[in-house]
């Protein structure tokens, strides 16, 4: 049995279609509303939330692989669940900063998590993704109003990921061999800007998007009201602020790893043009 957590998110969901469509199974996905769940055929779902740690010991039952991301819960009762259920092989999903910008809080966070998993006696695989291509979706309530997108750090690339890359990537890791004990820094197959983001967005939409440069204090008081000060400075840092060339390197993993080529931004648009009408 598979488990995959999170499995109604962008990455979730898109990782419990590429193991069904490969028949991988029997598969579980774990979300906290059953009744809203759409999975594909003959996937079990279960009802749960990492609070719970009830409901999590039930979702984990007869679980020998188990998908998991970094900071959804109490990773470390999370794991130590994981291990008493006879999990064997965990693969987790933590973030390219634990390499990139070590010294900022959500990436120490990654790396502790990290750590709880290499020492607790499962196998484990160590997804680092960088900056996911969804993110574009916190503009998606100002392109549908015709409001200006107003960002910080206008023309600095990031190799953005398509989150199916990233689930396609754990496919491989759950249901192959030789991705035990390995570490994989993800990235897109290429850099792209937010102004080209946008403009990638414009194209797809068939209009025009009002586009603003800000500077990075209005950035910061605009993302702390939900971010909080301290993941706001490192968002901001992560994208123009402090990037190094280990951040802005596009890297080949997808590709090696699943033997297709990673999916660049505008494939993302395009299949979640709907989001920005």
């Amino acid at each position: 049995m598979i488990l995959v957590t999170g499995a109604t998110g962008n990455v979730g969901s898109a990782l419990l279609d590429e193991l069904h469509a490969c028949g991988a199974g029997p598969l579980r996905g774990l979300t906290r509303d059953a009744a809203r769940a759409s999975f594909p055929e003959g996937v079990e779902v279960s009802e749960g939330d990492f609070a719970d740690m009830a409901s999590l010991k039930a979702a984990l039952d007869g679980v020998r692989s188990l998908f998991l991301l970094s900071g959804m819960g109490p990773d470390p009762d999370i794991l130590d669940a994981a291990r008493q259920a006879a999990v064997e092989h965990v693969v987790l999903v933590s973030s390219i900063t634990v390499q990139t910008h070590p010294d900022l809080g959500p990436a120490r966070e990654n790396l502790a998590v990290e750590r709880l998993l290499k020492d607790s006696g499962m196998a484990w695989t160590v997804l680092r993704p960088t900056q996911f291509a969804s993110n574009a979706l916190w503009w998606a309530e100002s392109i549908r109003a015709h409001q200006a997108v107003r960002v910080p750090y206008a023309d600095t690339g990031l190799p953005t990921i398509h989150p199916a890359d990233i689930a396609a990537v754990a496919r491989v890791a759950l249901t192959e061999p030789g991705h035990q004990g390995r570490t994989y820094a993800l990235t897109g197959p290429g850099r792209v800007t937010a102004r080209q983001q946008v403009e990638a967005i414009a194209a797809a939409l068939g209009r025009e998007v009002p586009f603003a440069e800000i500077g990075r204090a209005e950035a910061h008081r605009h993302m702390s009201t939900f971010l909080g000060a301290e993941a706001a400075d490192a968002v901001l840092d992560l994208t123009g602020g402090d990037v190094n060339d280990e951040l802005l390197t596009v890297r080949d993993t997808v590709s090696r790893v699943t033997g297709t080529a990673a999916r660049p931004f505008r494939q993302w648009v395009l299949e979640n043009v709907a989001a920005f009408r």
